[in-house]
């Protein structure tokens, strides 16, 4: 990732101040003297695009502004032709957006896939699909020089903590991602953020559905998926969750434990409606458990009408919030909630066991964390 960015900035530093105030005049601006940013993420799920205002001392002020999110679900990971070409025209699509429409110039448009296809893809032999992918992209924006970098799940993690987790809680705070693929996180463990801890699961809410899925052969009604999902989850923890869980060694250095990635959004998005302003939130392991119950025995409960009728609060906006959770079940169906909130319950489960004390948080805005950390970590040390 590093080597990209140094590459892409020394391009940036000969190119004219004016296509740059073209993109912040393409949007509401809420900082003096910062500077707009695209990032592309190619995810075992779909493809993201973040526009984001980085201003001065982000990372230590918290100065970045999220002015564009988009995605596309093209499960990628699946690894199949129509996959493929679904998710090569997200992908050119959404850098043309970012080019042409919001005129970001090509420089400061940031493109990678994630570490979680690159695990998936490792598990079943699939690389050249990444490369075939990769190769095509560059082919048709014809720009064969633009390096597309493949994460690296250490660096990853370290740019999701630095951009999502405020300074004040840098060095007590255990981040955990859980992405469509895999799920990575860590912890700064000497007081700086040069040593991280890493802590990784080679499972996300896509993989633990798909795996449902094969499972699950020719009955597809929802209680066989229960049963096979149970199955799924349990193989994992005893496989790996329960391990990488003792293995981190956090007690003594850590009193947060927060969950991002776009399960946690949708979890905190149906769990606390009411909360919609709020970009983190707490909740406890019975709270997770409750409503782990509710996706599968009443999953009628959490729909868009039932939420926004039980909001009683007059000062909220019900249209907005209803926006929101419809948003959510546009992007999980009640499978594929089921797969990841049952993760994250079982990876939280384990914390709760062992570590007692912590203090659970759900991040919604996870998603621009990597490019917000990214952006601002190299500009920093130019």
């Amino acid at each position: 990732m590093q080597l990209m960015l140094k590459a892409l900035l020394s391009v940036c530093v000969f190119i004219s101040s004016t296509f740059f105030l073209e993109a912040q005049n393409n949007f509401k601006l809420k900082y003096t003297n910062s500077s707009v940013y695209a990032g592309i993420e190619v995810g075992s799920k779909g493809v993201k695009l973040s526009v984001i205002e980085i201003g001065k001392n982000a990372q230590s002020r918290g100065a970045f502004n999220v002015l564009k999110d988009s995605s596309v679900n093209t499960d990628f990971i699946s690894f199949n032709e129509p996959t493929f070409s679904s998710t090569l025209s997200a992908v050119c699509n959404l850098y043309s957006t970012a080019i042409n429409q919001y005129k970001i110039q090509p420089g400061f448009v940031y493109t990678v896939v994630s570490s979680g296809v690159r695990i998936q893809a490792t598990k079943e032999d699939k690389m050249d699909w990444i490369d075939n992918l990769i190769d095509s992209f560059k082919l048709k924006i014809q720009e064969p020089d633009r390096e597309v970098k493949v994460a690296d799940v250490l660096e990853e993690a370290r740019l999701s903590h630095l951009g999502i987790v405020p300074e004040a809680r840098r060095y007590n705070t255990f981040l955990i991602d859980i992405g469509s693929g895999n799920t990575k996180g860590g912890y700064f463990p000497n007081g700086n953020t040069k040593d991280f801890k890493l802590f990784q699961v080679s499972w996300g809410t896509k993989s633990v559905a798909n795996a449902t899925e094969k499972r699950c052969g020719d009955d597809n009604g929802l209680s066989n998926y229960s049963k096979q999902l149970y199955r799924v989850l349990s193989e994992a923890e005893n496989s790996e969750i329960i391990y990488a869980v003792n293995e981190s060694g956090s007690y003594p250095k850590t009193d947060n434990v927060a969950f991002s990635g776009g399960i946690a959004w949708s979890v905190a998005t149906l769990m606390f409606p009411e909360l919609i302003d709020n970009s983190v939130v707490g909740i406890t392991f019975d709270q997770m458990l409750k409503f782990n119950e509710r996706l599968a025995n009443n999953f009628s409960s959490v729909s868009e009408a039932s939420l926004v009728k039980n909001i009683l609060d007059k000062t909220l906006d019900k249209a907005v919030i209803a926006r929101e959770i419809k948003r959510v079940h546009q992007v999980f169906d009640q499978k594929s909630l089921m797969a990841g909130a049952g993760l994250l319950l079982k990876i939280m489960r384990q914390f709760q066991s062992i570590y007692e004390g912590k203090q659970f948080y759900l991040v919604k805005n996870g998603q621009v964390g990597w490019v917000s950390a990214y952006v601002d970590q190299n500009t920093t040390n130019k």
